[in-house]
């Protein structure tokens, strides 16, 4: 069908209690070893806080949160997607990242036919290994989540 989004032809696959999601691998700069967050006042609820990578203070997503999952505080097990959105870099923790997984899936379901409130999702494709949510990270922020961020990290960069 024509209504649905051109699938990106490489994906990385990763998995938050058992919910098995994926970013457009031209979208993920790197996944680190969890590390240490700094808490953010004033950040959207998403938002656990930022780490320090390289100088660069990137914002950490607990996709726990975003998803309404049971909260589970970071363990060294837990990884780091760092990726990049249109409009800033920001750190999701997984549970596991399993890899990248080349073309060979099929797209199973446009975003709007399973679940039509979650905007920040790309498609729901199935693999060997069952059905991964592809998320679209330029649109995982609300506009007002987006604002929230921006204050939270400019009020962080002036108390230093």
């Amino acid at each position: 069908p024509d209504n649905l989004m051109t699938l990106p032809e490489r994906i990385v696959p990763f998995s938050v209690e058992g919910l098995r999601l994926a970013l457009p691998v031209e979208k993920v700069e790197r996944v680190i070893p969890a590390v240490a967050v700094t808490p953010l006042p004033k950040a959207p609820l998403a938002v656990l806080g930022v780490i320090d990578l390289g100088g660069r203070v990137i914002p950490v997503f607990d996709l726990r949160r975003r998803f309404g999952l049971p909260e589970k505080g970071l363990v060294p097990e837990n990884r780091m997607i760092i990726a990049r959105s249109s409009k800033r870099t920001v750190a999701m923790v997984a549970d596991d990242v399993q890899g990248v997984i080349e073309a060979g899936f099929e797209m199973t379901a446009a975003p709007g036919e399973v679940l039509p409130e979650l905007s920040h999702v790309t498609g729901v494709v199935k693999t060997a290994g069952g059905l991964i949510v592809i998320q679209d990270i330029d649109s995982f922020l609300s506009l007002e989540e987006e604002e929230e961020l921006s204050v939270a990290l400019e009020a962080k960069r002036t108390d230093g």
